[in-house]
């Protein structure tokens, strides 16, 4: 996104109350950590450097189109619930979660323009939550974590398993680069663990049971996943010694003092959605409807979807971890295919077509240019049926970026029959051309043909069309509408639907 999304930055004191004493937190809660150590001094000062580059602003707001700030939330006058109402629905809340989950006017605020100004968002965020929430649930459970935890990364990435803040975090936990790394999460030119689903949640869930484990307090613990837990200690020390999130918020980073109430706001949201006539979009999928299998050569997602006939829009949402629609085979490290369970079957079946595709492809991709060819001589290049900026990019050994700034593409998306100009490196190659003899295939409508007409509903893309109705693929809604780009699709535009 061009620029970040503001929310939640009121005075400090908005959010003031009366000391309290920190909640207690029972024994056979914590977690035996015997062969793990606490964090040693260079492990927060690495922490801390790390995560207070991102600020709350590069998290949840960040992908929602909207734009809150103090005055937004001063002049917010519309009304979702009375404050008796709220108060009740906190106190069982409270009842139920090991948070400081109180009542104040602020957070009162928050939900009340979360439930404003955000309403429209919430549908498709608890569509990714039915896909999601499963998993997070499994491996939170496993950690002995707050089940209440998973709405955390609803905040940091809005269940976007590839969205990436200003600041560089990246994934559905947001992990800067370095804190990854210390949690095993590999990047690399195909690859960004941080974008696997279950690979970041195992390691977020690490993570955030080692800073139970320094304070012992899951509302501070919440806080130093935002800022460090360097920062949080040195806000505990500033305040005296408070333990309690409450009164030590005067002296976390003004983004950290934000961050803890969004968390208690969309947690109540999701708790009491039926109550305020929120209902989930229909799901993708759901997390038991699929499964892996393993690669045993480096295979791209438009040679999987070619042979088994899976879309490849669904390839990309269930293996969010490949940057460019490419697994990678990597000996003693391999990579799993996310698909859904009845296609699993037909990859293991046709597995051999697979890679005997892949084969042909990488057979197509050699002619080396001359030793002499300059870096300033350009290539006109023609978009063909299949291709992506990820692939052109790797057959003339250059950057997707270098042909977004090349070309002048503010998105990765791109038309066939669209012409781009490439300026290869020195010993790049270039792939085959088609045989000009081939016969093109057209697309005809009988002359009696019948249609239905559907109306574009908010957060429709062609694949989630194309599920309503059976038997319908991507390739029929864009040859029926004359649709070759689907970013022209905007609510309430009316698609033609052949009857069968």
């Amino acid at each position: 996104m061009n620029r970040f999304l503001i929310i939640l930055f009121f005075s400090f004191t908005a959010f003031s109350q009366t000391k309290v004493d920190s909640i207690s937190i029972k024994k056979d809660s914590l977690r035996a950590y015997k062969n793990k150590p606490f964090f040693s001094d260079k492990d927060l000062k690495k922490i801390d450097s790390l995560l207070v580059q991102q600020s709350f602003s590069a998290s949840f707001v960040d992908t929602l189109n909207f734009v809150m700030n103090d005055k937004d939330i001063e002049n917010n006058t519309v009304v979702a619930l009375t404050t008796d109402v709220l108060k009740a629905r906190l106190y069982q809340l409270n009842q139920n979660t090991p948070f400081n989950l109180a009542y104040n006017p602020a957070l009162e605020k928050v939900i009340n323009s979360y439930l404003v100004q955000r309403r429209k968002q919430f549908p498709e965020l608890m569509s990714r939550a039915k896909y999601y929430f499963p998993m997070f649930e499994k491996y939170l459970d496993k950690y002995d974590i707050p089940l209440e935890m998973k709405y955390l990364a609803v905040v940091e990435s809005a269940l976007i398993p590839n969205i990436k803040s200003h600041a560089g975090a990246t994934g559905l936990w947001q992990f800067m680069f370095g804190t990854g790394k210390l949690y095993d999460l590999k990047v690399s030119s195909y690859v960004d663990e941080r974008q696997d689903p279950v690979k970041s949640t195992i390691a977020a869930c690490e993570y955030l049971s080692r800073l139970f484990k320094v304070f012992g307090d899951w509302d501070l613990a919440l806080a130093a996943y935002n800022s460090g837990p360097g920062n949080v200690l040195k806000a505990i020390k500033r305040s005296g010694g408070q333990k309690n999130y409450w009164n030590i918020r005067q002296f976390l980073p003004r983004e950290t003092a934000s961050y803890v109430p969004a968390f208690y706001a969309t947690m109540y949201i999701f708790e009491y959605a039926e109550e305020h006539q929120l209902y989930p979009n229909m799901p993708r999928f759901y997390d038991f409807e699929t499964d892996t299998v393993q690669v045993k050569r480096t295979i791209g997602f438009d040679q999987i979807s070619e042979i088994i006939g899976l879309e490849q829009e669904v390839l990309t949402f269930l293996n969010p971890s490949y940057k460019l629609d490419v697994i990678p085979y990597v000996e003693n490290r391999n990579y799993a295919l996310r698909l859904p369970k009845h296609k699993i079957i037909d990859f293991l079946d046709k597995e051999h077509e697979i890679y005997a595709l892949a084969d042909l492809d990488d057979s197509k991709r050699e002619k080396p240019l001359p030793e002499n060819f300059a870096m300033d001589k350009s290539i006109r290049y023609k978009v063909k049926s299949g291709d992506n900026l990820g692939k052109i990019a790797m057959k003339f050994g250059v950057r997707v970026s270098d042909l977004k700034s090349w070309n002048k593409l503010k998105t990765s998306n791109i038309d066939v029959g669209q012409r781009l100009n490439i300026f290869p490196k020195k010993n790049a190659t270039i792939a085959k051309e088609e045989p000009k003899n081939q016969v093109k295939t057209t697309f005809v409508i009988p002359e009696n043909a019948k249609f239905d007409i559907y109306e574009v509903k908010e957060g429709d893309s062609l694949w989630i069309i194309s599920k309503k109705f059976d038997k319908v693929s991507i390739d029929d809604l864009k040859k029926w509408n004359n649709i070759w780009n689907e970013n022209i699709l905007k609510p309430g535009m009316k698609l033609k639907i052949l009857k069968s």
